[in-house]
Order: structure tokens, then C-alpha cells, then sequence
């Protein structure tokens, strides 16, 4: 057993930071007031409900992970947010008609206190939805500027000890890797220049990083999986992680192909596609954001089955990825899969999976997840790419030499054996076999 690392406790409150106030946001917002006035339950999430074994089998330690390592408690959190339509977080939360008038009610006092802040947005990255409550400046720099003061300012008047930013905004336009990209000066310096280069959510992280605090991209977009951004939280000593929370089909997909894998049963092809009417649906609508969508959600299972190790068997299968927005579904998305595998001497087999699933409400137990685990990396020393919170990303982020783990249990494994780490308890390998000497 190694020394355990010096975790600074949580104390105070911990502010978070939201941009996008939609349908995701209010319903992890509404319910984590709802948790903590214990009117419902955290199904979903592993901050509050997961268990974490400890030693062997036969020690039967197997704590509650909130009773392992030292969380932030919900009645601690604090919530602010921007948007671009200047709702409180009670009328978002209608608007967005995720959850329940009944449910939100409890907590609508709460809710209403929580106003969106003007958001720094361009209608170019995100060609389906506009608003008026937006931020003016001459450049990119001084719109950072701005969230930097907003975020200042809300530290101070809700008397908070510590931050973390969580994007759960749209999906923006596709965007690779640029020459502007690479350093902290040349980001600054297109930052203001207006280069093109330069998308809303970088702003925002940057500011974040840039104001001591850590930042998690909910979304495919490029944002902190860049040089700069990377080196910026090194250097201000700074967990970040993404991108793209995994919630419906993907999930799936990182439950069933590591079976699939694990069984050596081969793949031909394949197809999913989705249907749902929520905000994010109608922004997919726009081919440019379902493309940087479609490379995130693309990745998984090539990534998972390996077909330069397998080739007989994953070598040539086909993988389709259709999102069809579909107003009359709003954030109830469905998704079908249709799955063309083979077996012993090759024969042909079929799995079929038509997921009914609610976007948000899959979503929301990540968001809670990563800002109290985000927060305990910050609390730990740790910074930068925080791998070991791939288990919630379509697209994890990886150092560049490496690529990304999709395996779900794979993941899992990861962040669990990252937390016994962190508090000096065994690994666990499940090897085994002192249980026989």
C-alpha cells in the first residue's frame, strides 16, 4: 500500500459554473435540489450511489464512494449560468419540459433565483439557434474578459472557496486543429485578431483556466482538446477533461462491443440512428454541427474492437451514425441499432436494440459525477487531461501519444482504481489466486 496523496478538504462552497442554460442544466440543477432536500433519489449517478471494493474479496470493505473519498456534499454546490435566452433556471427547466411541473415546483424558489448571464455566442459555430441575451466586445479577448469578471463577481458574492466550469451548451461547427491552436500566445493573439478559428467555447475556457478554475467540455466540440488549452491548465495547475457526454447510444454501444470483442464474435456492419426534438436535435439538424457529432460518436467502436489485431474479425465492418430531429419526441430520443455479427465457421447472426431513452435525464448524473469529481482531481494536485474520467465521454481525451479508452469496464476500472490510488488503497487486478494457495 502506497501513501496516500494529500487531498485538501473540501470546505466551503463549491460554485458551478454552467454554460448553457437548456435542458441538461435544469434537469441536473432541479435535480440535485431535489436530492439534497431528500424529495428524490441520485439514480445514476456513481458520486452518490456507486461502491468501491477495497482489499481482498474476503475483507467484504465495499464503502459507498461519497464515504471513500472526501466529496463535496450537494448542499454545498452553487449554481450560475449563461445562456442566450435570458430565462431563470425555472423557466428554462419548463421551457425545456425535461421534468415534471410537480417536480420542479419544490424547488422553484431556488430555480428562479438562479438568472442566466448575457453568453458569449456567434450564430456562425451554432447555425440553428439564436438569442438576444448575448455579450458585446470588440474582440474574442474582451468577450473573455467579460466572462472573467462575471465569474470574479460570482465568486465573491456567493462567498465561494472554490469553481469548476461545465460545458452544457450546443454542439458547434466542426473544427480541426489550427496553427492558432498550438501555444498560448498564438491563441491569445487570434483571440484578438477575430480569427475565425476561435469558437465560442474556447472562450469560455479559456477565461475558466485562465480565472484558477477547471473546465469540462460536455460537447464534441474542439474546445480544450487543444495545445494551448492543455498548457494553460498546466500551467495554472488545472484538471481538465472531455468530451461529449456518453449518454444513449453510444453507451450502448461501449456496453455491447466489448462482448462482443470479449467473445471473439465477428462484426460486418453497424447502423444507428437516432431520432429526438430537444434543443441539441434541432442544432444537429445544422450538417456542420452533426459532423463535429458524428466524428465523436464515430471513434468508439473502432477504438473498442481493434481492427489492425482482429482483422478476420473487425477488419472490413461497416459503421453508419444517422441523427434525425424529430420535434414531436423533444428530449425523449430514440435510438435503433442494427448489428450484423458472425460467429463459429462464419455464420450470420443479427442483434437488434431500440433504446427508448431521455436524454437529459441520462445526462444530468454525469454532469453531477464530473463537477464533484473534477473538483476532487483540482483538491488532489492533479491537472490536466484527466483521463480517468473517460468512463463519461464519447471522445475521451488522451494525451496525444495514446489513444482513447472506450471499453465502458475498461473505463470504470480506470476511475475506481484511480480513486484507491488517490487514498493509498491496493489496485485491484482481480487476479485472484492467493485466494488458492
Amino acid at each position: 500500500m502506497k501513501d496516500k496523496i494529500e487531498i485538501k478538504t473540501p470546505e466551503g462552497k463549491l460554485g458551478v459554473l454552467i454554460p448553457g442554460l437548456g435542458a441538461v442544466a435544469t434537469t441536473f440543477i432541479a435535480g440535485t435540489m431535489l436530492v439534497r432536500k431528500g424529495l428524490n433519489q441520485p439514480f445514476g449517478s456513481l458520486t452518490q450511489m456507486g461502491t468501491i471494493r477495497l482489499g481482498k474479496r474476503t475483507e467484504k470493505r465495499v464503502p459507498k464512494i461519497k464515504d471513500f473519498v472526501e466529496l463535496t456534499d450537494l448542499n454545498d454546490l452553487v449554481f450560475g449560468a449563461w445562456d442566450i435566452f435570458p430565462d431563470n433556471a425555472y423557466e428554462a427547466a419548463l421551457k425545456a419540459g425535461v421534468l415534471k411541473k410537480e417536480h420542479l415546483d419544490p424547488v422553484k424558489e431556488e430555480m428562479e433565483k438562479i438568472k442566466a448571464w448575457p453568453a458569449v455566442f456567434d450564430h456562425s459555430y451554432v447555425k440553428k439557434l439564436d438569442g438576444p441575451n448575448k455579450k458585446n466586445g470588440a474582440t474574442k479577448y474582451d468577450l473573455a474578459l467579460q466572462l472573467m469578471d462575471d465569474i470574479k463577481k460570482f465568486k465573491e458574492e456567493n462567498q465561494l472557496s472554490r469553481l469548476v466550469m461545465i460545458w452544457c451548451a450546443s454542439t458547434e461547427i466542426f473544427m480541426k486543429k489550427a496553427e492558432v491552436h498550438q501555444t498560448i500566445e498564438s491563441f491569445e493573439k487570434a483571440m484578438k485578431e477575430n480569427h475565425p478559428a476561435i469558437a465560442p467555447s474556447m472562450i469560455y475556457a479559456y477565461a475558466a483556466l485562465q480565472s484558477g478554475v477547471p473546465f469540462v467540455n460536455g460537447a464534441p466540440n474542439l474546445t480544450v482538446d487543444i495545445p494551448a488549452m492543455i498548457e494553460l491548465a498546466k500551467q495554472h495547475n488545472l484538471p481538465v477533461a472531455g468530451k461529449d457526454y456518453k449518454t444513449g447510444q453510444t453507451m450502448m454501444k461501449t456496453i455491447i462491443a466489448p462482448g462482443l470483442k470479449a467473445r471473439m464474435i465477428g462484426l460486418d456492419g453497424w447502423f444507428s440512428t437516432n431520432i429526438l426534438g430537444n434543443r441539441d436535435g434541432e442544432v444537429l439538424d445544422d450538417p456542420e454541427s452533426f459532423k463535429t457529432k458524428e466524428e465523436s460518436k464515430l471513434g468508439s467502436l473502432e477504438y473498442i474492437l481493434q481492427p489492425e489485431v482482429y482483422p478476420e474479425l473487425y477488419g472490413h465492418f461497416y459503421h453508419k451514425v444517422r441523427i434525425n430531429y424529430y420535434p414531436p419526441r423533444g428530449d425523449n430520443k430514440e435510438g435503433w441499432d442494427n448489428i450484423d455479427i458472425f460467429g463459429w465457421l462464419g455464420y450470420p447472426m443479427q442483434i437488434k436494440v431500440d433504446f427508448l431513452c431521455r436524454d437529459s435525464i441520462l445526462a444530468a448524473p454525469i454532469v453531477l459525477d464530473l463537477v464533484l469529481f473534477i473538483d476532487l482531481a483540482q483538491r488532489a494536485g492533479f491537472r490536466g487531461i484527466q483521463e480517468w474520467l473517460s468512463f463519461y465521454f464519447k471522445s475521451p481525451m488522451c494525451a496525444p501519444e495514446l489513444y482513447p479508452e472506450h471499453d465502458l469496464f475498461i473505463q470504470l476500472m480506470k476511475l475506481k482504481n484511480t480513486l484507491r490510488y488517490i487514498k493509498g488503497e491496493e489496485l485491484i487486478t482481480h487476479l485472484g489466486l492467493e485466494y488458492y494457495d
